[in-house]
């Protein structure tokens, strides 16, 4: 492990903090450990780049947010300072910035306990640097969760100068849940990157996992199926509902996506999720009859793998008060969706 500074003065990081003992630490070498993302050619990715080429330009465009990214460590520094340089920052009316383009930061092992946020300020434009105090010394398991909708492309930690760092506990010993879907997968409109329904199942269970949520660009493509069939993974969970563009779509691409998965997984658990809506209207219905045609044509082969989450179901705890927007989940509907899913994934894979 090394302070970058001690490589090259010119790399010295520049900070307006008002801490005279702080060392910065570049993330991306050990001890600490990056899930759900990797740092590669200038920036954290969710998946090479040459795959997202191959998809779509929207996908290309999406494809090094940073949801689903954590950091983790351990540290008994007083304070945890963050420094960040990012290349993309979306900004929206209806999603806090806070979840688009803050991190924020959980203690603890398995059984993680939310601290503060690193809030990104208002006028923010390439990045920015935040500190959250303890106010004491003791060796803590940190995990800092990157931003639902903005590209990192460099990322330092500040410490005390002379705090212990070292490397944190891991996750349970099952490959990562990965999930597929549209920007409600990807986190749209969490208040904050622990709200979205994957990190508050990661935190629920303790196992790893990784978001291939697109907003607006998840169709089910060949390519990305492809992609998905060959990574090491215990579960899949998806849901493009919201990015089919109609009925026809969704019906021409959502078995064939399953089958492409299937055929290199054969016992692979696949869950399939409806859009997360309380009341349907009649074409959401026929959007959901879609989905359970595949789920019962699976069950039909003799496929007993298969699970289905239908969008009420999804929704029932926060009914309709749980989205910003008649689409979009706040805080409460990822809750809801992250209580049905986490039940079904506790079931499958801890039993």
């Amino acid at each position: 492990m090394f302070d970058i500074a001690h490589i090259d003065s010119n790399f010295k990081v520049e900070t307006n903090i008002e801490k005279e003992d702080i060392r910065f630490y570049v993330v991306n070498q050990n001890p600490f450990k990056i899930y759900g993302v990797y740092y590669d050619n200038g920036k954290f990715r969710r998946l090479p780049e040459e795959v997202a080429k191959s998809v779509s330009v929207g996908v290309l465009g999406e494809h090094a947010h940073g949801a689903g990214g954590r950091l983790r460590f351990k540290t008994d520094s007083p304070y945890i300072a963050i420094n960040v340089k990012m290349t993309c920052i979306p900004k929206m009316p209806h999603f806090a910035l806070t979840g688009s383009a803050g991190f924020d930061m959980y203690v603890g092992g398995s059984g993680e306990k939310f601290v503060r946020t690193f809030v990104p300020p208002f006028n923010i434009s390439n990045g920015y640097e935040s500190i959250i105090e303890f106010g004491s010394s003791e060796i803590r398991e940190i995990t800092i969760h990157f931003p639902l909708y903005s590209v990192v492309s460099e990322m330092y930690i500040g410490l005390k100068d002379g705090s212990v760092v070292g490397e944190p506990q891991g996750y349970k010993d099952i490959k990562p849940i990965v999930y597929y879907g549209s920007s409600i997968t990807q986190g749209g409109c969490a208040s904050r990157p622990g709200n979205a329904y994957e990190n508050i199942i990661t935190r629920r269970l303790n196992v790893d996992h990784i978001n291939l949520g697109f907003s607006g660009n998840a169709k089910g493509e060949v390519e990305m199926a492809e992609y998905i069939s060959k990574l090491s993974m215990s579960a899949f969970v998806y849901d493009y509902d919201h990015n089919a563009p109609n009925v026809e779509h969704l019906m021409a691409t959502h078995e064939r996506m399953f089958n492409i998965i299937r055929k290199t997984n054969p016992d692979l658990p696949v869950i399939f999720l409806s859009r997360p809506k309380f009341y349907l209207s009649d074409e959401e219905e026929k959007r959901l009859e879609v989905i359970k045609t595949t789920y019962n044509n699976a069950k039909a082969n003799g496929d007993s793998n298969v699970y289905i989450i239908e969008g009420p179901e999804l929704m029932r705890l926060a009914k309709d008060d749980g989205t910003v927007d008649g689409t979009h989940p706040t805080d409460f509907g990822f809750y809801s969706m992250a209580n049905a899913i986490g039940d079904l994934l506790e079931k499958i894979l801890l039993g």
